[in-house]
Formats: structure tokens, C-alpha cells, sequence
């Protein structure tokens, strides 16, 4: 079957949560954090009581005619979203980082790139391969959400790799990597990573991104990391939140500039996102996927993603569009 996919959405299926920086298992909706109000302020609102006109939804050959807007109600259960004209593609239709051209590699020194990341930690530097370009890297230590001491090796700076497709576009190329750069200026991709939808994230079909695929997701799933690195999961972030010597939470995460401290070296900014086929709020906000599905009952068009604003106060989360672009981290493999 076919799903509808909505630029602007009324009556969905995401939920907001956030989780407390002390207990780290309260739930709390994002108005109860001081900073919610700036979390993508014109964006259609998942707790909408009225859907945008037929007019507004973005046509695919992967989604149904727009004369019917989905609503949680409707949406069909994972276990009949499959069908044979839309089965997800094998392990080998995956889409080949190495269609990623070196030309467009620009090493960490490079003037257009600012640096976020803090003069009071030690950095190493991986040189992807597929394209060259540097990156920025460390170790952080510090307490795993069950309360065990943990360490997490990660990436200072947001990923960017691949081509730049515009972002009205979805990224259906199954033969190399897409990306979105903010306001389709690829010199915002060297300052601040690209953007990506969540299928092309996982490096899975983009099928994946209007049906389930929770078969196909891995332990240390790789996605468009590079080799030997794999994505940055929940699990990992609660410990960059957590870390030693961070005793301002998600704002000792944060870069300079971003209303952050960045005691702990992982320099998060404000990369801004792709949202429905928008553009927003550049150096206001951040969101970045995780290698899960959502929580709701809507896991068909649902990812579970990361979120904070300049002014946040909570390790934030949610459930969102699988098509919205957001950014990447990656974490080293032990």
C-alpha cells in the first residue's frame, strides 16, 4: 500500500518528551522546559487539531494522491505497510558511499569552516577516506544512564557527506549519498555538517522512510558513518550530557555561541534543520537522528530524534518525520 506523506500535518502521531538532566527517566512535554518556545516555532505543530490543504502535501511516486491527509487514526500498522510493489530493497541495493566525490573535500583547516570545538580538550583527527575531509574527535567520559561509569568516543563536529540535493527534494538516489545544506548553500554544509532524512542516514532504501524497517536496523548501526565508526545512539549522548567535570548539563554540551559552555568538548551547534521542506532556525536549533524508529504508534513515518535549542535545559527527544533533514554524529566502534 501507499502512504501519504504531509509537509504540513494535522493530527499526528509524535509525541514530545524530555528527559530530566538529574533522573534521567521523567517525562515531561517540551512546555515545561523554559526553552520549548524556540524549538521550531513555525513548524506544523504534531498536536495540531486541523490539517494544512491537500495543496500543501508533497507529490511522490512512493506516497498517495493528497486528497486524503493521514491522521493517527488512519495510518495502517506496520504489520500491513508492506506490500510487494514497495518491499524494502536487499542489503544490496544500499546505497555506496563511494559515490561521494573527493572534490568536494575540505580538510579541517580549511577557511571555510569555523571552529566550535573547546581550546581546554585534546582532539584527534579522522580523514574519511571517501572524501577526505577531516574531522574532529574525543573521548568523553563520564555515567551511563544506568548509573555505571561509561565512556563514548565521538565526533566533535556533525558529519558531511555526500552531494547536496536541494531541499524541496527528498533523497531517493539509492546509488550515492544525499544531503541537504542549509538554504541550499553548500558553504553552510562546511560550517555546520549536512542534513539528512532518516532513511538516508541508515543508509536503508528510502522506502524505509514511509514503512517500517526495524528488521533491517543493527546493533552499531553503521548508516553513512564512516568505516569503523557507527551512529551516535541515546544511549550515547547520556553520557556526553553526563559527562565528567559537566556540571551544567545539555548547556556544558553546547558550543560557544550556541549558549553553551562546551565543558565537556562535544562543541553541539546550532546546524539548524530541514523540517518539512523548510529551512529553519539556523544557529537557534539542532535536531539529529538516532538509529531508532519512533516511539508512537506510527513507527511507519516516525524517527526518534535528538533536539536542543540555545536555551534548552533538558536532554530533549522526540518523535518526527523520518523525511525531515537533520544532523549526524558518529561514534567510534570500540
Amino acid at each position: 500500500m501507499t502512504f501519504t506523506r504531509l509537509l504540513a500535518v494535522g493530527t499526528v502521531f509524535a509525541f514530545f518528551a524530555a528527559c530530566g538532566d538529574d533522573d534521567g527517566g521523567s517525562f515531561v512535554k517540551p512546555e515545561a522546559d523554559d526553552s520549548s518556545s524556540s524549538v521550531c516555532e513555525d513548524c506544523d505543530s504534531p498536536t495540531s487539531s486541523s490539517a494544512k490543504s491537500s495543496s500543501s502535501v508533497k507529490s511522490s511516486s512512493s506516497v498517495a494522491s493528497s486528497s486524503s491527509a493521514m491522521s493517527s487514526s488512519s495510518v495502517a500498522s506496520s504489520s500491513t505497510a508492506k506490500s510487494s510493489s514497495s518491499s524494502v530493497s536487499s542489503s544490496s541495493s544500499v546505497k555506496s558511499s563511494s559515490s561521494v566525490s573527493s572534490s568536494s573535500a575540505k580538510s579541517s583547516s580549511s577557511f571555510l569552516r569555523k571552529d566550535y570545538t573547546s581550546a581546554n580538550h585534546s582532539y584527534s583527527e579522522l580523514e574519511d577516506p571517501r572524501d577526505h575531509r577531516v574531522y574532529k574527535y574525543l573521548t568523553i567520559r563520564g555515567e551511563n544512564k544506568n548509573g555505571e561509569r561509561d565512556s563514548v568516543t565521538v565526533m566533535a563536529e556533525n558529519l558531511n557527506v555526500g552531494i547536496m540535493v536541494q531541499g524541496a527534494e527528498d533523497q531517493t538516489d539509492e546509488t550515492k549519498i544525499e544531503k541537504y545544506c542549509y538554504d541550499n548553500d553548500t558553504l553552510n554544509c562546511y560550517q555546520y555538517g549536512g542534513l539528512y532524512q532518516w532513511a538516508e542516514a541508515m543508509q536503508l532504501p528510502s522506502e524505509c522512510n514511509a514503512m517500517s524497517c526495524a528488521d533491517q536496523i543493527k546493533p552499531n548501526h553503521r548508516g553513512i558513518c564512516p568505516e569503523g565508526w557507527r551512529l551516535l545512539t541515546y544511549d550515547d549522548f547520556y553520557i556526553v550530557v553526563h559527562a565528567d567535570g559537566n556540571d551544567a548539563g545539555v548547556k556544558g554540551v553546547r558550543a560557544m555561541g550556541f549558549g553553551g559552555h562546551n565543558y565537556n568538548g562535544y562543541s553541539l551547534i546550532g546546524a539548524g534543520y530541514n523540517w518539512g521542506y523548510k529551512f529553519r532556525n539556523l544557529n537557534e536549533s539542532a535536531y539529529w537522528h538516532y538509529p531508532e524508529e519512533g516511539h508512537s504508534n506510527d513507527v511507519n513515518i516516525a524517527a526518534f530524534v535528538g533536539y536542543q535549542t540555545n536555551s534548552s535545559t533538558a536532554n530533549s527527544f522526540q518523535d518526527t518525520y523520518k523525511t525531515n533533514g537533520f544532523s549526524i554524529r558518529c561514534v567510534k566502534l570500540d
